[in-house]
């Protein structure tokens, strides 16, 4: 099928020039449109306090994203609450661990990591087993972490502290895409709300991540490509080969 109009769930690079979009952009002549489907909002410490959670009672955060860290530690300054030095935190990546560095002196802290998979932080949460655990996370917290541990057995509390928006897309007329990529199960519910009546027809989609991919294949869609893979860890990468191998056809 003919590809030519992609609709991107994030906002455009900051140097889109430079950017490989816009080298696929010249390569396979595709234009690219760029739109976050959602916004995210923290809590108020007022509504936080709703929730009766003391956050100085816990001695160790799992954090499954970076938005998880920025809000944690928003609601922990409006709180003027200072976390010890002896708080151990979990990250669900290398990349979400390394981001802490904004808030904590990263050597000073115990901090682990996963690769991504949510599975690998299960062994190193049961080798601290002694520690009280908290997740801080999104009111629609419906995500593949807190499955996993649960399923595992992990006892943790939940601590909401933002919230995803659906955003306005009366502006984008969704049909006029041949292609959708979305990296976010909030992105999903997003498109979701807006075109309630939504088919997918020819129109391709790219998601990122497994809980994205769930989100898709839950909402009775089929995922065309796929990232990160052993062949496309970045999306874009996953998008240029679909299209070398759509144009050789």
């Amino acid at each position: 099928m003919k590809v030519k109009n992609i609709l991107v769930s994030q906002p455009p690079p900051v140097d889109y020039e430079k950017s490989p979009y816009n080298d696929i952009s010249k390569k396979y002549n595709v234009n690219f449109t760029f739109k976050k489907l959602f916004r995210i909002e923290g809590l108020s410490s007022q509504d936080f306090r709703r929730e009766k959670i003391s956050i100085p009672d816990y001695t160790a955060v799992i954090f499954t994203c970076k938005n998880a860290v920025d809000h944690f530690f928003k609601i922990c300054a409006d709180l003027r609450i200072k976390m010890p030095e002896t708080t151990k935190y979990f990250c669900i990546s290398e990349t979400t661990a390394y981001y802490l560095q904004k808030y904590v002196q990263y050597r000073k802290r115990k901090i682990f990591h996963g690769n991504e998979n949510p599975l690998e932080l299960i062994p190193l949460i049961k080798k601290h087993c002694q520690e009280k655990y908290l997740l801080p996370c999104a009111e629609d917290h419906k995500q593949e972490a807190i499955s996993i541990l649960e399923a595992n057995s992990v006892v943790f509390t939940k601590a909401i502290i933002y919230k995803t928006i659906s955003e306005d897309l009366k502006g984008i007329t969704i049909n006029d895409y041949d292609m959708v990529v979305i990296f976010s199960p909030f992105g999903m519910k997003s498109l979701l709300t807006n075109y309630p009546k939504f088919q997918q027809k020819d129109i391709l989609i790219a998601a990122f991540g497994s809980a994205t991919i769930k989100a898709v294949t839950d909402a009775k869609f089929t995922v065309n490509i796929s990232a990160p893979t052993e062949k496309a860890p970045s999306m874009t990468m996953a998008i240029e080969q679909f299209l070398e191998k759509n144009n050789k056809k």
